[in-house]
């Protein structure tokens, strides 16, 4: 693949995140089509099948297949999920039916008349035969296959990490593919799809023939499987189901009366570590084990994670909820996993006293594997975890302070370095602890560090946009950060940029709670695109993102450097897209609620 990648230099080299829609044309007619797919199986065949590719690499494929077919680059988007499948194929092909996921758009069903209803999988239409829907999820359904028939694929990574299916086979339009791209095809999960003519979501179609075909594509196992870490993920996501949970650390009230209020308290906080959540820290720390241990698992290859390693990804995870229980009551806020929040049911009292309770549960956790893996391991992971607490606190004591003193000027460099302290050291605990526990490497502690803060820096600017964004991210409205007062980056960025005037009307609307919270956030929106803040911050995403991605293409093993190319491209998946927001009138502002 190396060959291929170097003869487009500037297409890989470019590490910010451009507008797709120009590239997102299918080929008017079949004959394109099929020649464009020609060629992809013709390219595909020479790429090592090993290791998988980033957006940007498979961006320069596409491009240099269609350079030799003398076809505009208008289509990359096109050309781009050919390559893709053709990669995948054979590894779709070599799991079973009963094992693969159909992802259907209910755009392909007729938009008048149709009679299905919606089960808790989506579009039920197998019984109606009314239209292309009904043939494929039948002849899917008839072969073993796993149907969904859904609007967007927000719930298939969560399906794949519960381990229900192990390759996907979808129809999608080129916008949901690439969209797609980073939250499976990262992952090492096989996937093909055939995209739809038009992104016309009320009037599309298909090339029938193609969903067919790959939906009935069958072949024995292959002798070489593409780096995944869907095992390592589904690990993680394991550690906090019940039956894990309570083999790895056992309750010790689990065998008196549930009504007994030490029981009842254990039974909260066990509760609360089952609830929600990516489990991001944990597979941190597995990945990196493994990782340090050659890589087994990411390489399809049969791999057990010792129990002392995850008890300290458990350890991690709680530290993380004990954390979200403190912010969730600093921050006032109501809801978290899309309920009330832990504080609003039970009591701030009880919640405080879980969040404690959640953090000597950690440590005992860390303690309990002494004997197992030594005396200086121990000590070392203390140490470390220890250590990002205090930064934790420390972030967020500045961030409280700030949100209750008089003064609210607040510089760019501020907001970093809060950033810096209460994002960046759970990344550096959770993969210095998977390190550590795979042997002694004082090398990587600066690798580690430095990584850690980049990525962490970042992820947090992307969130601060996020807030402003629809989509929402766990957020029931839009604009929280302005509601809770909190010293984000963007507001520093407004202060340093905005004419007097301006600068006094936002510091006044920060801490103004007599309007109401629409006109609010619009208000202070307005003023934020005044000052080319949004900009801004995507531009500081993309600076410390090529910061991480260089740190990680220096990393050694070579396994190691592989998981920190994927958290750059997972952890940082994407760039928000805020709406500018026109200068509001007199009255209430409708804003959208995610």
């Amino acid at each position: 693949m190396s060959t291929m990648i170097e003869e487009q230099p500037a297409a890989v080299a470019d590490r910010k995140r451009p507008t797709t829609a120009n590239i997102k044309a299918v080929p008017e007619s079949r004959e394109l089509r099929d020649k464009v797919r020609d060629a992809a199986r013709i390219l595909a065949a020479k790429l090592d099948r090993s290791r998988g590719f980033t957006r940007d690499e498979l961006r320069a494929l596409a491009e240099v297949l269609l350079r030799d077919l003398e076809m505009g680059v208008q289509y990359s988007g096109f050309a781009a999920v050919c390559i893709a499948n053709e990669f995948w194929r054979e590894q779709v092909q070599a799991v079973p039916f009963n094992r693969r996921l159909l992802l259907l758009p209910h755009c392909l069903k007729h938009a008048e008349g149709c009679p299905a209803d919606y089960d808790e999988f989506g579009l039920d239409c197998r019984k109606c035969g009314a239209c292309s829907v009904a043939d494929f999820k039948g002849k899917a359904e008839d072969l073993g296959y796993k149907v969904l028939v859904s609007e967007g694929t927000p719930i298939v990574l969560k399906i794949i990490v519960s381990g229900h299916v192990d390759a996907i086979v979808g129809v999608a339009c080129l916008n949901v593919l690439e969209r797609a791209f980073d939250k499976i095809l990262l992952a090492g999960v096989p996937c093909i799809a055939t995209p739809l003519l038009s992104s016309n979501c009320k009037n599309t179609s298909v090339d029938d023939d193609w969903v067919m075909d790959m939906i009935q594509l069958e072949t024995p196992p292959v002798p070489v499987k593409t780096r995944s870490f869907m095992p390592l993920l589904r690990s993680a996501n394991a550690l906090c189901e019940p039956a894990e949970l309570s083999r790895l650390a056992p309750g010790p009230r689990a065998d008196i009366s549930p009504s007994d209020p030490l029981r009842a308290h254990e039974d909260i906080a066990y509760g609360w570590m089952g609830q929600g959540g990516k489990r991001s820290r944990p597979f941190i720390t597995l990945a990196a084990y493994d990782a340090m241990q050659g890589g087994a698992a990411t390489r399809g290859e049969a791999f057990e994670l010792p129990d002392t390693v995850k008890r300290a990804a458990l350890a991690i995870e709680a530290f993380h909820k004990a954390s979200l229980i403190h912010d969730d009551i600093e921050d006032g806020d109501i809801y978290r996993y899309g309920m009330e929040t832990l504080h609003r049911r039970h009591g701030v009292g009880p919640a405080i006293n879980v969040g404690d309770y959640l953090v000597g549960w950690g440590y005992r956790l860390l303690a309990r594997d002494r004997h197992a893996v030594g005396a200086a391991v121990t000590a070392d992971l203390l140490a470390r975890f220890s250590d990002a607490h205090v930064k934790l606190a420390e972030g967020q004591g500045a961030e409280l302070l700030w949100r209750s003193a008089a003064n609210k000027s607040l510089k760019p460099i501020d907001a970093l370095r809060i950033y810096a302290l209460k994002t960046a050291p759970a990344f550096e605990a959770a993969l210095g602890a998977g390190i550590r526990l795979a042997g002694d490497h004082p090398e990587l502690d600066k690798l580690v560090t430095e990584f850690s803060k980049n990525i962490g820096i970042a992820f947090q600017i992307l969130n601060d946009l996020k807030d402003f964004d629809t989509d929402g991210d766990n957020k029931l409205v839009a604009g929280q950060d302005v509601l809770a007062s909190r010293p984000t980056v963007l507001l520093a960025l407004a202060l340093e940029t905005l004419p007097d005037t301006r600068r006094t009307e936002l510091l006044g609307l920060i801490a103004n709670e007599t309007i109401s919270d629409a006109e609010r956030v619009g208000r202070v929106k307005y003023l934020y695109d005044l000052a080319g803040v949004f900009d801004k911050a995507q531009r500081l995403v993309d600076k410390f993102r090529a910061k991480a991605e260089d740190l990680a293409d220096t990393a050694e093993p070579e396994p190691l450097r592989c998981l920190l190319q994927y958290l750059v491209d997972s952890v940082l998946d994407g760039t928000a897209h805020v709406v500018p927001q026109q200068e509001p009138g007199a009255g209430l502002l409708s804003l959208p609620v995610a």
